[in-house]
């Protein structure tokens, strides 16, 4: 799948694969090997940094210990002597969370063997970079699926027996059959955050198409992360020729609801205006109020492919280390 050799970069960076490491690896791994290859090359160092040690709060110093972690500039202005506690030094631990609803199957049935795009093959494709990404790092990730509920929560892991699993989990996504699933982002969300108990990467693959369309409830479960002092990486993933411009060829058209199996008929001239309008208005508003929770927002045209808008994403991330 020729989609998977970066050219944005340096296309001689690609793999050259031989059938012995194509029989060892999953199809998934091997993709993933193949866009990593691409872009760590360019990024040459990584834009991604473990948490280390992390201020927890003060204490007040005990006579006799060391000085060392007293704060000085806090004694300056209290003329009281206060030491710093850290919590202990950790490597980085990602969680990849992947919205599997069958919204997330338009605009067609794909595979991953086959050569058209959906969101949910990007998505896919997407995870299996990172955790490629993440285990050269030595990095622990973690895989969490959800539709109209949480229906995969693994624990971070840096095991390659556990980076098998969680190929095996997307390769699996990715083949089973299409079947009407709502999207419950909020509560999955919620889910998430209480279920992932230490401070942790948080990296999002959804439409965020919820069916309760309750923008208020979306933001409150992305803050139950925030709160929980994760870092929040939004990939808000659409097929920008329909989703957003609203591109359909000038003719009655029956439009189908992959969650609900709801039908519509009409000619898209009758609505193009008034959906353009609403869908710019919902994805500005998404945008600005997460970027307000220190939220990192990044939409998303399945039309690119995973790996110019990761490599463009991570080399923008790495500048603003």
């Amino acid at each position: 799948m020729g989609i998977f050799i970066l050219t944005i970069l340096d296309s001689t960076m690609a793999l050259r694969p031989t059938p012995e490491m194509q029989q060892r690896l999953s199809r998934l791994e091997f993709l993933a090997k193949q866009a990593v290859e691409g872009f760590i090359t360019g990024l040459h160092k990584s834009p991604f940094h473990g948490f280390s040690v992390e201020f927890a709060e003060h204490r007040i110093y005990n006579p006799g210990e060391s000085t060392r972690h007293i704060d000085w500039k806090l004694y300056a202005r209290t003329d009281r002597m206060y030491v710093k506690r850290y919590e202990e030094e950790t490597n980085l631990r990602c969680q990849i969370v992947i919205d599997f609803s069958s919204s997330m199957r338009y605009p067609s049935e794909v595979t991953l063997d086959s050569p058209g795009m959906n969101k949910l093959k990007y998505s896919v494709e997407s995870a299996a970079a990172l955790i490629e990404l993440f285990r050269r790092q030595r990095d622990a990730v973690g895989l969490s699926l959800f539709s109209d509920t949480l229906d995969l929560q693994t624990h971070a892991r840096s095991s390659m027996s556990h980076h098998r699993m969680l190929y095996h989990k997307l390769e699996g996504v990715m083949d089973s059959p299409s079947s009407a699933q709502e999207t419950s982002a909020i509560s999955s969300i919620h889910q998430i955050a209480e279920a992932t108990p230490r401070r942790s990467l948080i990296i999002i693959f959804s439409d965020m198409l919820d069916k309760s369309e309750d923008l208020d409830s979306v933001i409150d479960a992305l803050n139950h992360l925030r709160h929980n002092k994760h870092e929040v990486i939004v990939f808000h993933v659409l097929d920008k020729s329909t989703e957003i411009t609203f591109d359909f060829p000038e003719r009655p058209t029956k439009f189908v609801d992959l969650e609900t199996g709801a039908e519509l008929k009409l000619h898209p001239s009758e609505v193009r205006e008034h959906y353009i309008s609403r869908m710019a208005s919902l994805r500005k508003e998404l945008s600005a109020r997460c970027g307000a929770h220190g939220i990192d927002w990044i939409d998303v045209d399945i039309a690119e492919g995973p790996v110019p808008v990761l490599a463009r994403y991570l080399i923008k991330r790495k500048k603003l280390l």
